[in-house]
């Protein structure tokens, strides 16, 4: 995996301004997902539910105000219709990245769409210092996030469900630096629990994320489900670790999702330097591999974001590639995500995306999943005429990807090409060409032969 996350809450990596125009926006995609293709990396974690609203089109929550300003206004396309076609174009996985539970900032009541759950449906919404929440002690924000997760997956051609570390919030003190307590007594108390408050929450939280990963696959058995926690489950786990105890601050018992099996991939937020004496990489990676009893994927979250920023702890040029090194030397190390998009690609003319040049020199398919699907495609069959290659599936299961092998003059290219072609024109006349299906676990066939 080597995973690119791009952020459009508060127009952070996408749109760059809510003024621009559709045309302007499709076209700063293409230039996202070019660079992203032509930088080596093999997915895109696509921001697209970031509070209770909507980067596509839905009937279920009003469209986002980062993309025209205005919550509930539509831009006049698809932004994730557009985006999943482009970056399969591109030989591109894209996940569509969602907050379950974040509704908003309690300023921004008034610039709220008549369709937004604030407005729908106030008393299941919870004011919390800056923020806007909805209370996941409320069964009915359950079945509302659900439907729309279930509408995603129904209608868009993705490759994956991803949330962030968003569940309860990031805990806030009032105005006379006293803690705020979430203000959910009411569901609390509406619940019966027998369970501490603290327990119940994370219940909560459980419950969600074991329903997530049931009802997605139920529809869609083999799109990819992930989460991307903070990256320190609890204090002291590995010994010496110091920092925010995720398990008891919003109530994210994230060992446990992995050890339950209830995401295919955990993308822990290790955004902390090798070097790093209460917070070190490697001892946190090694941690969270060592947790991963089901055998479920570690992909670790780096934060191209501290490259250079400036700060008495930034991060210098080959801290980033320097991680990722480490971590292809641990067995069970096999990809990371990066954080964020303009960070990678366009901070510094490209100075992380150019730093990672030799790691990403030849592409990379993503894991298989055979917990989802252990069967492997049957073999297709090519042929070649002159520089235009013919991609033929063979019966049975589609290919959801092509992975494309050409030797011209006595060098191999490799391309990463979206299974419902069925030709391609390479560069130059080949000698030989290999093609391999792949499914969309990531099984792969075994390879066709021309000549």
């Amino acid at each position: 995996m080597r995973g690119l996350w791009i952020a459009t809450v508060a127009n952070i990596d996408w749109p760059s301004r809510a003024t621009l125009t559709a045309d302007q926006q499709r076209a700063e995609l293409d230039d996202i997902l070019d660079r992203a293709a032509a930088g080596g990396f093999n997915a895109v974690f696509f921001h697209i539910r970031p509070a209770a609203d909507a980067v596509y089109s839905s009937t279920l929550e009003p469209w986002a105000a980062m993309l025209t300003g205005t919550q509930g206004k539509d831009p006049g396309y698809d932004p994730l219709a557009y985006a999943t076609s482009a970056a399969h174009a591109r030989g591109l996985e894209i996940h569509a990245w969602i907050n379950p539970f974040r509704a908003g900032n309690s300023r921004d009541t008034a610039a709220l769409a008549p369709t937004h759950l604030f407005n729908t449906q106030r008393g299941l919404l919870r004011v919390y210092g800056t923020q806007l929440w909805l209370d996941p002690g409320e069964p009915a924000i359950h079945d509302h996030v659900m439907r729309v997760v279930s509408d995603i997956v129904q209608r868009y051609d993705i490759d994956g469900v991803h949330a962030d570390d968003y569940f309860y919030p990031y805990q806030e003190n009032d105005a006379a630096g006293k803690l705020i307590d979430f203000p959910d007594s009411a569901s609390y108390a509406r619940s019966g629990s027998a369970l501490a408050r603290g327990d119940w929450r994370r219940s909560n939280v459980d419950r969600f994320i074991e329903r997530m990963y049931r009802e997605v696959h139920a529809i869609k058995p083999t799109i990819k489900v992930g989460i991307s926690p903070f990256g320190i489950w609890r204090p002291g786990s590995p010994n010496g670790v110091a920092g925010l105890d995720a398990y008891a601050t919003i109530y994210a018992d994230s060992r446990k999702w992995l050890q339950q099996g209830w995401v295919d991939y955990l993308a822990p937020q290790l955004y902390w330097a090798i070097g790093a004496p209460q917070q070190s990489y490697p001892a946190l990676l090694d941690w969270w591999f060592g947790e991963n009893t089901r055998g479920r994927y570690v992909w670790p979250g780096l934060a191209a974001y501290r490259v250079g920023d400036g700060s008495a702890s930034a991060f210098s040029a080959t801290e980033i590639p320097d991680q990722i090194k480490l971590t292809r030397t641990r067995a069970a190390g096999s990809g990371h995500l990066l954080y964020n998009t303009t960070s990678t690609l366009k901070k510094s003319s490209g100075a992380v995306v150019s730093s990672l040049s030799s790691l990403y020199a030849t592409r990379a398919l993503v894991p298989a999943m055979t917990w989802l699907d252990a069967d492997a495609p049957p073999t297709p069959t090519v042929s070649v005429a002159s520089r235009v290659v013919q991609m033929t599936p063979a019966a049975g299961e589609p290919p959801r990807w092509w992975l494309l092998r050409a030797r011209a003059g006595g060098v191999w290219t490799t391309r990463v090409i979206f299974g419902t072609q069925r030709s391609a024109t390479l560069d130059l006349a080949p000698e030989r060409v290999l093609l391999t299906a792949v499914d969309q676990a990531g099984n792969a066939s075994a390879s066709a032969a021309w000549p």
